[in-house]
């Protein structure tokens, strides 16, 4: 794509660039006529071998074709009336119950707290609403804001008169903060919690569909009932196996990109029109300066240098000005500091002949 020829760099889906390995890739491949041509276990045994890589018991366990189709069943089954959500947030919990007809109560993330997340305010706006469904992203999408275990855990427990808690842990491996960040086994013990995971953006897999959640037997009997036998495909039963052998591989990437999170936050930091927000997921939410129109440099940067970015003006809560970067690997990093820089200098030649000339000593 674009005028150079060079390959698409891609920081708007928000993948793991360091898992699968090249390794992995190759095994996938040699087998892959064996993968396609037969059928998949069923959901059960897939499901199965999951909860025994992760320590789960089996029983509080339901995988799906991508954590999507979970939400959806989610407001199938138990969204009974009204649903309370922060906004921004990923966009399927707001649109997913507003097609069926439920009430959204979308409760604003405020820039002027860089979009942290008071959960006594939530509380309390929950209450005034009376929703009957609450959702915590943890972290967020698109911010990446993270709450601490201890505080998720007090938030599930003042709201057990509700008839669903949802903790969306897409991007929990991401965390750095603390040593065991998930809230997953303890959903398994309460009455009305049900915590969300994606596979796919963990391992850097979005074309396998596939995720799974976690709640207490009952709940989690209920969609496994609900969601067909054979919903999973061979591709991502092969996946799920062959985590057994990569567990070192798949740490190790984790160690890389909170690594990367850390430098390209930095450098992001020093482009001047730019305002980084801390995030604890595998991406970067950025504001731009006022006049820089976040749509002129999303398709300068795709048509003249070949990378691809998150735009966020059509999310709930946010502007053209809001960009989200997935957290790539240095030399990715440079092209687009490259691109950005070329954006200004294209936009603003004015205003960088004042500011060398501001610079100068007198």
């Amino acid at each position: 794509m674009g005028e150079q020829g060079r390959r698409l760099v891609d920081f708007c889906i928000p993948c793991n660039p360091y898992f699968p390995t090249p390794e992995m890739f190759a095994e996938l491949a040699d087998n892959l006529e064996h993968v396609l041509r037969f059928y998949p276990s069923d959901s059960a045994t897939i499901a199965g071998e999951l909860a025994r890589l992760l320590g789960l018991n089996p029983a509080t366990l339901a995988m799906a074709n991508g954590s999507t189709e979970l939400i959806t069943w989610m407001d199938h089954l138990w969204f009974r009336e009204s649903v309370a959500i922060p906004v921004p947030t990923f966009g399927r919990w707001t649109d997913q119950p507003m097609e069926t007809g439920k009430r959204v109560d979308m409760f604003p993330l405020r820039e002027l707290d860089r979009f942290a997340l008071d959960l006594d305010e939530y509380v309390a706006f929950i209450r005034a609403r009376r929703s009957r469904v609450a959702v915590l992203v943890n972290p967020n999408n698109p911010d990446g804001g993270y709450l601490p275990r201890r505080d998720v855990l007090r938030f599930m427990d003042e709201l057990v008169d509700l008839d669903l808690v949802v903790v969306d842990e897409s991007f929990i491996d991401f965390v750095d903060a603390e040593r065991d960040p998930s809230v997953a086994t303890d959903a398994a013990i309460r009455s009305n919690v049900v915590v969300l995971k994606s596979l796919g953006k963990n391992f850097g897999l979005h074309g396998v569909r596939f995720g799974y959640l976690v709640a207490n037997p009952g709940l989690a009997a209920r969609m496994r009932r609900t969601l067909p036998k054979w919903n999973l495909n061979s591709l991502a039963e092969t996946v799920v196996f062959m985590l057994r052998d990569h567990g070192l591989e798949y740490r190790e990437s984790l160690r890389l990109l909170a690594r990367d999170r850390y430098a390209m936050g930095t450098q992001l930091a020093r482009l001047p029109d730019f305002t980084v927000f801390p995030s604890q997921g595998n991406f970067l939410l950025v504001k731009l300066a006022p006049g820089v129109d976040g749509t002129e440099l999303r398709d300068h940067l795709i048509n003249r240098h070949q990378v691809f970015i998150r735009e966020c003006g059509n999310k709930l809560g946010m502007s053209n000005q809001f960009l989200r970067f997935v957290v790539r690997p240095q030399a990715d990093v440079a092209r687009l500091v490259e691109g950005v820089q070329a954006f200004g200098r294209q936009q603003w030649p004015d205003e960088l002949a004042r500011r060398r000339h501001a610079d100068r000593p007198a």
